[in-house]
């Protein structure tokens, strides 16, 4: 199929789309009459670099962690240490933003209980 069908289809951008013919990662895409075809492999491809993007990893990681799918299995402990990673980013993420959350409603507490002991 070709970029506008794939774009069409699967609803990805086409500058992703661009983006990922020129990391040179599209092993299946072939060149026919002029335009990149995409097949089921590169959609489930960009699948996973559109999910890894969604997760928070950067071009740089992306690119990175496709370099290393394409090798096999021999780097899935390379693979899961990137993904345990910035799994435990994202936790940290998570426990600094209920900190936060936790000081707001302290913060609000304290303003509903002021106008409580001016009521009074």
């Amino acid at each position: 199929m070709t970029i506008q069908e794939a774009s069409e289809k699967y609803k990805i951008p086409i500058p992703i789309l661009r983006e990922y013919e020129s990391w040179g990662l599209c092993g299946e895409v072939k060149k026919g009459m002029g335009s990149w075809q995409y097949d089921d492999s590169d959609i489930e491809r960009l699948s996973t670099i559109m999910t890894l993007h969604d997760v928070g990893f950067t071009k740089h990681e992306v690119e990175e962690y496709m370099e290393l799918l394409l090798q096999g299995k021999a780097t899935e402990k390379e693979r899961l240490k990137m993904l345990g990673d910035k799994r435990d980013a994202t936790l940290d993420e998570i426990h600094f933003k209920e900190k936060q959350l936790d000081r707001l409603d302290y913060l609000r507490f304290e303003m509903q209980k002021g106008k409580e002991d001016l009521q009074k």
